[in-house]
């Protein structure tokens, strides 16, 4: 178990040019013992388990292939618009400036 005095969270503070008040190194001490022993506990894990990028499997059978299609034409893909002009979406003025 390994457990921060306050003495090392004021020299490190220190150290980071940090201003802390005596009850912030006090609090800073005890939060910091709490994170060592969680990494300790951590660190107990055997070697064996195989590590997990998450804690349940993530199987997506849902997507599709990826297969190339034929892409829509200019036409048909303005076909829908409200608008158009020169081949192009024809979309409202939203900020304000002079077209």
């Amino acid at each position: 178990m390994s457990s921060f005095s306050a003495a090392e969270v004021a020299h490190l503070a220190s150290v980071a040019h940090i201003e802390l008040s005596d009850a912030e190194i006090q609090r800073f001490a005890d939060e910091l013992s709490v994170i060592a022993e969680s990494v300790a506990l951590v660190a107990q894990i055997p070697p064996e388990v195989e590590p997990m990028s998450h804690p349940v499997m993530l199987d997506n059978d849902t997507m599709r292939e990826d297969v190339p299609g034929t892409p829509l034409t200019q036409a048909e893909a303005l076909s829908g618009a409200p608008d158009s002009e020169a081949g192009q979406f024809l979309v409202p003025q939203i900020l304000g400036e002079d077209a």
